[in-house]
């Protein structure tokens, strides 16, 4: 990899994520030599991604060079790789671009959307976890509804307006928010010689209410505020198939849609060489102490979604969002420092901020630990802090003055099909 050689440990650090970030950052200046490796050259603001795939936003408005974040640091390496296989007798890693020794290996890997072992709706259905992804999605939107104006059959032109997206949870509910208000305020604008008033947006959830990891009281707020967006709510429907055109649930409940996106899980991305069974958790995350020290291992950490840091008040690990992976990577770092003077690390705490989603314009519900609120100045609250989380001046700027032009013009200009998604329509004309 051409890293040369340095007198200071040399900490690995694998993921350019929310962790990965935060633990470089914190471990500037100091003397260590850091070698962060990613498989992207930019990190992702991913709580935004849903807004990119209905054009609300462009995609290098939430995505900064991971160069850019950390070039002024002294003994930082960046490299593009994807890791293959730890080899933990000799210290050494894996890549497609060759092996690189370490004192210190943080996984910080993140995460990737959990299927299930369900192969046809991985084959089928669409994901959101990344940029590219979330540009598919968007043009497969997009070609959906241009391929309804070329058919005069009623069903046909009705599967290809309807939209299920699978899984309650913040990604599903924000999804199908903003579809909702494509629906209501840009379809009928773009397409006049179309009765889009047909389309629809179903969001399926297995259990008995949306949003379960917050409060009850946000949850039923939520679920009213999609119903009054036009959205269709099916609780405990669970989905088993998905061939493409027809949605099968377990129940008598079928759906014929264009489009399934699947927002009903992650799981951890799995990293060859710390697979064995005694260290994995539900979700394929790696059991860490509360130094965030791999079972096992005292040289190799595992900070955010990759790690279950299993306690009695946390028995499934922490949630794994950008806040638990953000602290974790700070106090990783403040961690090694003190492990390099030859000081005792100190355990992990997290400290609960809250968890807030948003439903469309004007509709959000927050619950901060000692308060819980919904509607208009929650909506305000949800954008102050992910504007606050970008990384970038001028991401911040883009993505404000986006909000502020979507909201006095009711619009979404990002719309465009810059690369075409291909996908068979013949199966609908069946």
């Amino acid at each position: 990899m051409n890293i040369p050689k340095s007198s200071f440990p040399r900490v690995v650090i694998v993921g350019g994520g929310f962790a990965g970030v935060a633990l470089a950052k914190k471990l500037s200046g100091k003397e260590v030599q850091v070698v962060l490796l990613d498989k992207n050259n930019y990190h992702t603001f991913q709580p935004l991604l849903y807004q990119v795939s209905t054009g609300g936003l462009e995609p290098d408005s939430i995505a900064y060079p991971i160069r850019k974040i950390l070039q002024d640091y002294p003994n930082f390496f960046f490299r593009m790789a994807e890791i293959q296989q730890v080899q933990t007798s000799d210290q050494k890693i894996i890549t497609n671009i060759g092996s690189l020794s370490y004192d210190h290996l943080v996984i910080a890997a993140g995460s990737e959307t959990n299927f299930f072992g369900n192969t046809e709706i991985e084959k089928n259905g669409m994901a959101m976890k990344s940029i590219p992804q979330s540009l598919n999605l968007r043009s497969m939107i997009l070609e959906n509804f241009e391929q309804a104006l070329l058919t005069d059959n009623l069903h046909e032109r009705d599967a290809l307006m309807n939209f299920v997206i699978v899984g309650g949870g913040p990604t599903g509910v924000e999804l199908a928010g903003a579809l909702a208000e494509i629906k209501k305020g840009i379809l009928p604008k773009d397409y006049p010689d179309l009765d889009t008033r047909r389309a629809q947006i179903n969001l399926i959830q297995s259990g008995d209410r949306i949003l379960k990891e917050m409060s009850e009281n946000a949850s039923k707020k939520a679920e009213d505020f999609l119903e009054s967006l036009g959205v269709q709510i099916w609780k405990n429907t669970r989905v088993t198939s998905y061939d493409g055109k027809k949605v099968t649930t377990k129940t008598d409940l079928e759906f014929e849609a264009a489009t399934l996106v699947w927002a009903a899980g992650v799981k951890a991305v799995s990293i060859k060489g710390l697979d064995a069974q005694e260290i994995l958790k539900p979700g394929n995350r790696l059991q860490v102490n509360e130094y965030n020290q791999v079972q096992g291992y005292e040289n190799i950490y595992a900070i955010g979604d990759i790690a279950c840091m299993a306690k009695e008040d946390t028995p499934r690990g922490h949630p794994m969002m950008a806040q638990p992976a953000i602290q974790q990577g700070r106090h990783l770092g403040d961690n090694l420092v003190r492990l390099l003077e030859g000081k005792k690390m100190e355990p992990f705490i997290y400290k609960d901020k809250g968890s807030m989603a948003t439903v469309g314009r004007n509709k959000a519900v927050v619950d901060l630990k000692n308060y819980k609120f919904q509607g208009v100045f929650a909506w305000f609250v949800w954008m102050f802090v992910h504007l606050f989380f970008l990384i970038g001046f001028r991401n911040r700027m883009i993505v404000f003055v986006n909000w502020v032009y979507n909201y006095v013009r009711f619009d979404r200009e990002a719309r465009l099909i810059i690369r075409p998604y291909q996908r068979d329509y013949s199966r609908f004309k069946e």
